[in-house]
């Protein structure tokens, strides 16, 4: 047995550096982050669709457990992935849905497409349409929190739940260290070195998983490369809704999750959407910052799971 592990491990440094040899160190790191991704995924029981709405090849996660569905939404310039460790939690009992939203991970993007975020909702009751579901607890993170309460305003009689997570959408009384930034002039998103993703990094989480910086490297890559669709996608989606005069219509079940170290949305809001969703059930947690749903994936899902067994 331990021969054959050598040997297995021989073949595998062998072929890596073999890929190595092949391969610049930018694609070494791009070609772990996906590879890594991808067994993940399959190993918490999602796995890879893709459904058009809209005409968008939406490429999305989704498991097969047949209890009510739970659609999961990312933040703006993220993907479906920052979901998986927190979705493993529901996979097995829940049929979970992670979209990669139009004009971020591999569903791509192409500038005649719209990022407002009643584009972004309309979609995700769309896909809902495509994939034959009724009704389902919404839950999203930033930009995704946005959306989810855009949806459970647009339609109400769709979802079971809402789950907001650092969501983007009221104002903060205290501006984050993101607003200032930008009343600056300085988009912490936008930059051209890699230098400036490592700024940008921490702003993101106080507690960010492992990653070897060969792969952070690449992650920051992959930034800069979308300098301009990431400026376009950020300028539309930051445009008003009617959801700071409407939020209050909200009269069903919800969660708010909050890291109290979050450098881009400042915990400050938390009362803001407590005044305007009294029933929410609010959890904020010391040591994290803006994606508790990564940073502390199982404490994440234990509060959420407990939400939904509650309703």
């Amino acid at each position: 047995m331990a021969i054959k592990k050598t040997a297995v491990a021989a073949a595998a440094l062998g072929a890596l550096a073999l890929v190595w040899s092949y391969t610049s160190y930018p694609k070494i790191g791009q070609l772990t982050y996906d590879l890594t991704a991808a067994i993940e995924s399959r190993l918490y029981g999602l796995h890879k669709e893709v459904v058009t709405v809209e005409g968008i090849p939406i490429t999305l996660y989704r498991s097969s457990g047949s209890g009510p569905a739970v659609v999961m939404i990312h933040g703006f310039s993220a993907d479906k992935d920052v979901w998986a460790r927190f979705a493993r939690h529901f996979s097995g009992h829940h049929q979970v849905i992670i979209p990669d939203l139009p004009g971020h991970g591999e569903t791509g993007f192409k500038p005649e497409w719209s990022y407002t975020i009643e584009a972004q909702t309309r979609r995700i009751a769309a896909l809902m349409d495509q994939l034959q579901i009724k009704q389902a607890h919404i839950i999203g993170n930033s930009m995704g929190g946005f959306i989810t309460a855009q949806f459970a305003v647009s339609y109400p009689q769709r979802t079971l739940s809402a789950g907001l997570v650092d969501p983007a959408g009221l104002p903060s009384p205290h501006p984050s260290e993101m607003r200032v930034m930008l009343s600056n002039g300085q988009n912490p998103f936008v930059f051209d070195t890699r230098e400036g993703f490592h700024r940008f990094y921490p702003m993101t989480m106080a507690s960010p998983p492992f990653m070897p910086g060969y792969v952070l490297d690449a992650v920051a890559d992959r930034y800069i490369a979308r300098r301009d669709q990431l400026t376009q996608i950020f300028a539309e989606s930051h445009k008003e809704t009617d959801l700071p005069v409407r939020i209050r219509e909200v009269k069903l079940p919800v969660m708010l999750m909050w890291g109290k170290e979050d450098r881009l949305i400042d915990v400050s809001s938390v009362p803001v959407w407590q005044s305007a969703l009294p029933q929410a059930q609010v959890h904020v947690w010391d040591g994290i910052g803006h994606m508790p749903m990564v940073e502390a994936p199982a404490k994440a899902a234990e509060a959420y799971q407990q939400f939904l067994s509650s309703l």
